[in-house]
């Protein structure tokens, strides 16, 4: 709850200034009935016309004063809960973006959807209602407390009554509803999380016709939410009403009472009126205070899952004194890396040692579950190594930023990502200053120009949330082409022909290798024919390196690539009679 309360603090003025405002407030609103006693007392009962002209006139000026104070009030709780929110969501979405896989799955992509929109809102609604009544409150409930006690005393036994009732009340609402408000955000996370998901994968629902089994199952996520949510809503629309009949039977009971006093001259009509005033001055600050106790818990419970994820430190960070490469060259060397995921029962990589070098093209290769993909995602440091280290131009990646290593990274990962907007904002990516003729370059070595000028308007045309407007190829194409543009010093393609013809891939590779000549470039393919002509091939086989050579080499040294070789290719593609 600090990491949230924290972002509070740059408008300590402004609380100091709320309070001061409401002060003025609070004693404006006091001094109402005291002359409204008076205009009674000294103006109606009497028959003094000048006494209620003059009283009527102070009370218009102080109605008029405590509204200027309650709308200052109420602008300045708003633009600080409005920008302390801003912050807050700010500060979390700095704190996501930086964050692993690790993190990420501890959370959930969902649950973080919800604690930066639901959670936020909760505490932005909540802090409004702090600065607006945590001060006001206590103020006017002690301050019509001490008015009713010198108005008259035989009376004040009828607030003790009302207070006490509405104490028991408050108390039965907060042990009855706080348990649920815990369970409220977490039944939204799940419903959160099926919603993502069946959207996402919406295609592979119609596929296997479970449109039913998902409306039955959503149903039932969204019932539970629905249940606890009646159940707050019922607890909460019960206790206002219940308020509200004390406060009233408070009123009759007063005039019960004062009826007597007045009867036996001990009270003046206006005293009697004046003392109602302030008992009801004195319920709606206890009455204010229950709500306040009923909202902040539940917003305590949205704060401390806004900072638990703001207290979470990523698993990847920069060594303090980290320095950059001043002219590197993109020679990447691991040496003896070993990795293992987070509570993994066992190493993922185990002892990898190879050299990626600039100008050539080092191709890995390997069954399902054999490594490739944890291997590359070391290199942009997206986890670091649990043994051993990796090297770029002999420097040990984790004494460099994250930032300056990954700027002279290209990356294309297995599942490409295109955000909306235009094709060209997707390809300048990785670099905002490219020039047209720069993108124009990229997309030819990528394949992609043809399509892309096929389009209505070229470059400007429209792409939609995650690329949908695109073929499967067209999206791997224009993510080749992205990265390209940024012109690293290294080259990562993680399975990302994949999703391409033959020609096309072919195509590819020649106006890759004729375009990028100095760079180092790494691919993961599961097609040989996507590496056949690499300087090097590195065959993996559960977490360890079998063989390291070129494609002729392999066919005679390695089982495995062998293997996979002959189950993709005849003989004759090949090029090599069977041994």
């Amino acid at each position: 709850m600090k990491y949230t309360l924290k972002y509070y603090r740059p408008y300590m003025f402004f609380m100091l200034l709320i309070i001061a405002v409401l002060f003025g407030q609070v004693m404006c609103e006091l001094a109402l009935p005291g002359y409204m006693s008076d205009i009674i007392n000294k103006g109606i009962v009497k028959g003094d016309m000048d006494a209620i002209y003059h009283f009527g006139k102070i009370m218009i000026a102080v109605t008029f004063g405590g509204a200027c104070c309650a709308v200052t009030c109420s602008f300045l709780a708003s633009r600080i809960s409005a920008k302390s929110s801003r912050d807050i969501r700010r500060a979390l979405f700095r704190k996501v973006i930086f964050f692993t896989d690790a993190e990420m799955n501890e959370f959930s992509t969902a649950s973080l959807i919800t604690r930066s929109t639901n959670d936020v809102q909760m505490v932005q609604q909540t802090s409004v209602m702090v600065f607006r009544l945590a001060f006001y409150a206590p103020i006017m409930g002690a301050g019509a407390l001490i008015k009713a006690l010198h108005t008259n005393v035989s009376l004040t036994w009828t607030i003790g009554l009302a207070v006490a009732v509405i104490l028991c009340i408050m108390l039965l609402a907060f042990f009855l509803v706080m348990p649920r408000f815990r369970i409220l955000q977490q039944k939204l996370d799940r419903l959160n999380l099926i919603i993502k998901e069946r959207l996402s994968g919406l295609l592979v629902v119609r596929a296997f016709n479970m449109e039913k089994h998902e409306e039955e199952r959503f149903d039932g996520s969204n019932m539970d939410l629905m249940k606890i949510n009646v159940f707050v809503n019922r607890a909460m629309s019960l206790l206002m009403p219940s308020l509200m009949l004390i406060m009233n039977v408070s009123c009759v009971l007063i005039v019960w009472a004062g009826s007597k006093l007045i009867d036996a001259n001990n009270m003046m009509i206006g005293d009697m009126l004046a003392f109602i005033q302030y008992a009801m001055q004195i319920i709606m600050s206890f009455l204010f205070i229950t709500m306040m106790f009923i909202m902040i818990p539940r917003a305590v419970v949205s704060g401390q899952r806004i900072g638990k994820v703001l207290e979470t430190e990523a698993s990847v960070v920069d060594d303090k004194n980290a320095k950059d490469i001043p002219d590197p060259q993109g020679l990447i060397e691991f040496n003896d890396v070993s990795f293992a995921y987070p509570d993994a029962e066992k190493e993922t990589l185990s002892h990898i040692t190879f050299a990626a070098r600039p100008g050539q093209i080092t191709a890995i290769i390997g069954g399902t579950g054999s490594g490739k993909s944890s291997l590359v995602n070391l290199i942009p440091r997206f986890y670091d190594v649990t043994g051993g280290s990796i090297t770029i131009d002999g420097r040990d990646i984790r004494s460099m930023p994250q930032k300056a290593l990954r700027e002279k990274i290209g990356f294309v990962p297995q599942k490409n990502m295109l955000f909306s907007g235009t094709i060209a904002s997707n390809l300048r990516f990785g670099n905002s200053q490219a020039t047209d003729r720069e993108l124009s370059e990229a997309a030819e070595t990528a394949q992609a120009l043809n399509f892309v000028n096929s389009k209505t308007d070229g470059f400007e045309e429209p792409v939609s949330e995650g690329g949908t407007t695109v073929s499967g190829g067209q999206k791997q194409r224009l993510a080749i082409a992205r990265t390209l543009v940024k012109k690293p010093n290294v080259y990562i393609f993680d399975d990302s022909f994949s999703a391409l013809d033959f020609k096309t891939d072919a195509a590819l590779r020649k106006a890759l290798k004729s375009n990028v000549r100095n760079a180092a470039i790494i691919i993961v393919a599961q097609r040989i024919n996507t590496i056949m002509d690499a300087d090097q091939i590195i065959v993996m086989n559960e977490g360890n390196i079998d063989s390291i050579g070129t494609h002729k080499e392999l066919l005679k040294t390695c089982s495995i690539y062998k293997e996979i070789a002959y189950s993709q290719l005849s003989e004759e593609e090949l090029g090599k009679e069977p041994a």
